[in-house]
């Protein structure tokens, strides 16, 4: 049957069709007019790329900014007449006879009743393509948030079309949370979709790369491994050593690496809303290298660099173990960690809503000892299992988003034992139960009454010993959860600068952990934070000479010094604190 000038292919037609043309050429911009007629192809079921006649509209200049033109098309055919312009489908390769003249990208608004797709000229995304291949991009590269309105010609809104995202093996509790951190990147959320490949896996499939040509749906894993992560589109071009994809950017980060991999299409759902392609993901092609305005670029064979991610959770004698590869990205790598871990804690069975976390572990960087974690998220108002990985995902932030890292992000080790219980416990009152009138050198015993949830209170009682230093006056101490001592140790600067990563480790290394009541004597004596280490009773002339470097050296003074002093454990989570007064009289220590 014939439209106009332009036959519509049948599904006989279509499953008969070729493979697309790979080495005629290409179609010069300065050429388009309207009236040509050309063929794209895409992948609607399977692995096998389908025709689609494209009937050219005409050139919109400058609609994909100065000096970046759009050509504009409609699209024919029993199948994309049916399902419209399709998330999935940019990059799919447009021909006009033998020669590429581009890929289908954008679209116009939504709910459109013609399939009319924006082109990406080829001479555009071969700029990508004659980039320099660097084999390492960068660690930390930050993405740009695509507006979803991104173009604008003639009152027509253009966009990108969707970059469908795959989130396999999550939770929905966890896919809101991931949704939250990519609202308005242009990566269309799906959760229906599957993974083809594990860590095992991820070698390079030669077989695989052998069969990817111009037309075949490709995706980029931002995780993989147990839990999966990919972004899935369709390759434009194909040479020996690399490929074009998409025809607009996934997120615009510019040096990237992210494993490249095949994708099957198991169906294209239509919708006048948001028709996408329901996708599982293949075997490893190569790496994702570039993530550019006009495409992106793979490199055949590569590999890409990935951070490796072990959580065991642990309840009761069960212990479930999740490994995962996450993207190197300083915009995006946090929230994966930390959605990861969160769907890892609502993944177990005894996970409810009573559930409590101990998380313990290591996160290890070049050049760098592991660090040592310690967290706990009791179970209360706010889901424990949230907790749990914000607590983790800020302290991951805070190392691998430092300014001053120059080594790579190695691994993140994390075991978590499950507790079945609420063990919020408070402090209701502290005393000193020896007399509050001592000398230097005294033991001094101090009583806190602790709360536990639904529970009788309890006494614990510290003894504590008085340094013999200690001159007559009176003496402040401070009873108190954790949160309240790294406080007190870790004054407020007076600098502007940002936090360099030595001191950050150091202060991480030195938090205390909140299942433990502390006892600290606050001495009216000098204490001095710098390079993230504490320093406790500091003589007259140390605190001195390190005044001028307050500002410049990013190091805090106070007039009094917190010691801790004695311990002990609180049967849970701690919050709360009170202080005291000791009067220290003549007659003891060094008097």
């Amino acid at each position: 049957m014939w439209m106009g000038a332009v036959r519509v292919l049948t599904a006989q037609d279509a499953s008969s069709a070729g493979p697309p043309p790979s080495n005629g050429g290409f179609f010069p911009l300065s050429q388009v007019h309207r009236g040509l007629t050309g063929t794209a192809w895409t992948v609607f079921t399977g692995t096998k790329p389908e025709p689609m006649q494209v009937e050219i509209l005409g050139v919109l200049r400058g609609a994909r900014g100065p000096g970046h033109d759009m050509i504009l098309a409609q699209l024919h055919g029993t199948k994309p007449e049916y399902t419209g312009v399709v998330a999935g489908m940019s990059g799919s390769p447009v021909y006009i006879g033998n020669r590429l003249l581009g890929s289908l990208s954008f679209r116009i608004g939504q709910f459109s009743k013609d399939p009319i797709a924006g082109i990406t000229p080829i001479e555009q995304m071969l700029e990508v393509r004659d980039l320099p291949i660097r084999t390492q991009p960068g660690a930390g590269a930050t993405f740009a948030a695509m507006d979803s309105g991104a173009q604008t010609a003639g009152g027509m809104n253009f966009q990108p079309m969707e970059t469908p995202l795959v989130m396999s093996g999550f939770r929905p509790e966890a896919v809101r949370l991931w949704q939250q951190q990519l609202a308005g990147t242009g990566l269309e959320m799906v959760a229906a979709g599957g993974s083809g490949s594990s860590l095992e896996g991820a070698e390079i499939s030669s077989a695989a790369l052998a069969s990817t040509i111009p037309g075949s749906a490709v995706s980029a894993q931002l995780i993989r491994g147990d839990l999966e992560i990919s972004a899935t589109c369709t390759v434009t071009y194909v040479d020996p050593k690399q490929l074009l994809a998409c025809g607009h950017p996934i997120l615009q980060a510019g040096p990237v690496s992210l494993p490249m991999t095949t994708a099957e299409v198991v169906a294209t759902l239509a919708s006048p809303l948001n028709a996408f392609k329901i996708v599982n993901t293949g075997e490893t092609i190569g790496a994702f290298t570039e993530d550019r305005d006009a495409a992106v670029r793979g490199v055949l064979g590569e590999k890409a660099r990935m951070i490796p991610v072990h959580i065991a959770v642990r309840s009761g004698e069960s212990e479930r173990k999740l490994n995962i590869d996450v993207l190197d990205l300083a915009s995006l790598t946090p929230q994966a960690v930390t959605v990861a871990l969160y769907d890892a804690l609502l993944e177990s069975n005894e996970s409810t809503a009573e559930t409590s976390y101990h998380l313990t572990g290591a996160i290890d960087l070049e050049g760098y000892p592991p660090l040592p974690l310690n967290l706990w998220a009791p179970a209360g108002d706010v889901s424990a299992a949230m907790t749990a990985a914000i607590q983790t995902g800020e302290l991951f932030t805070r190392l691998y988003s430092n300014g001053t890292r120059q080594g790579a992000m190695r691994a993140v080790d994390l075991e978590v034992q499950a507790i079945p219980r609420r063990l919020e416990v408070q402090m209701e009152s502290a005393r000193i139960v020896s007399g509050d009138i001592v000398h230097a050198g005294d033991t001094v015993v101090v009583e806190a009454t602790l709360h536990p949830w639904q529970q009788a209170a309890r006494n614990v009682r510290i003894p504590i010993v008085l340094p013999a230093r200690l001159g007559v006056g009176n003496l402040r101490v401070l009873v108190s959860d954790a949160g309240t001592l790294d406080r007190a140790l870790d004054q407020p600067r007076q600098s502007g600068r940002s936090v360099d990563l030595d001191t950050t480790l150091a202060q991480a290394r030195r938090l205390h952990p909140g299942d433990r009541v502390y006892v600290s004597l606050l001495a009216p004596e000098a204490q001095a934070e710098m390079g993230g280490q504490t320093l406790s009773s500091l003589p007259l002339s140390v605190a001195n000479a390190l005044e001028p470097l307050r500002t410049p050296q990013d190091v805090s003074l106070n007039g009094e010094s917190a010691v801790v002093a004695g311990e002990a454990p609180a049967d849970g989570v701690l919050t709360g604190f009170q202080i005291l007064s000791l009067r220290i009289e003549p007659g003891g220590g060094l008097n």
